[in-house]
């Protein structure tokens, strides 16, 4: 078993993140993929299982199982849900269709706490470029303003949208380092004021429909383990037929 076969074979859904999917590629940006692939039921039946995630085949590329991502977005974190979100869709089959159509059963007020904690995590590594180089990563800084105007909206309609439209060229004026520390710092202290004031009346629910996301895992997966599939008759060929050296 091959992790890259598992991503050439069985992906169902894969996208393509960062710059390009949030309106902000320049000429020269990195092309980021993401994906998620649905492992065959009979290798979860080995002692050796199928990996959670892989990095590759390709450059800038990660995939994750389905089982692992359903995980992670039950948990809101931020990079799963803008995976599931992203406007540049490369390949869905019939199984990644209905992943996307339970986009917003991961979707709930969990997404506040778990974007604003990570927000937090990259400011203070801003801070900490500030204190020791007098000036931070700006790209870096703009992709935190971004983050954190994609975690208001979302709190305040329920729907996230990672393509920043008509705050482009205001971003990518951060980027440039065309704005003051102290100014860029205002900007994402006022997003986090108004996340906060949006969580308090967000039309979100309290926590995602986990019981939804498990129905549809357990169905793949059986129907899956019905599929002939290759990996099958490695999984066949260690077993002993009944009877065969039992005591």
């Amino acid at each position: 078993m091959q992790p890259e076969a598992l991503v050439r074979d069985h992906t169902i859904y894969s996208c393509v993140m960062g710059s390009r999917a949030f309106g902000l590629a320049t000429e020269g940006s990195d092309t980021d993929r993401r994906g998620v692939y649905l492992a065959p039921t009979p290798l979860f039946w080995r002692f050796e299982k199928p990996p959670t995630h892989v990095e590759g085949p390709a450059d800038e590329q990660f995939s994750w199982e389905l089982e692992r991502f359903c995980e992670l977005a039950l948990r809101a974190n931020p990079n799963i849900l803008e995976c599931l979100h992203s406007p540049l869709v490369e390949h869905v089959d019939p199984v990644g269709r209905e992943l996307l159509s339970l986009r917003e059963a991961f979707l709930s007020r969990l997404t506040h706490e778990t974007f604003s904690r990570y927000a937090l995590g990259q400011r203070r590594k801003l801070e900490a470029d500030v204190r020791a180089h007098g000036a931070p990563r700006w790209k870096h800084a703009m992709h935190l303003l971004r983050l954190l105007m994609s975690s208001r909206d979302l709190l305040r309609t329920g729907t996230l949208t990672i393509d920043v439209g008509e705050q482009r060229e205001p971003l990518l004026a951060v980027k440039r380092g065309e704005l003051a520390w102290p100014e860029v710092e205002s900007w994402m202290n006022r997003l986090a004021t108004e996340a906060d004031e949006a969580s308090a009346h967000t039309p979100l629910p309290e926590t995602p429909d986990r019981r939804r996301v498990e129905g549809f895992l357990l169905r793949v997966r059986r129907a899956s383990a019905l599929q002939p599939d290759p990996y099958d008759e490695v999984v066949q060929g260690v077993v002993p037929p009944r009877g065969v050296g039992q005591l």
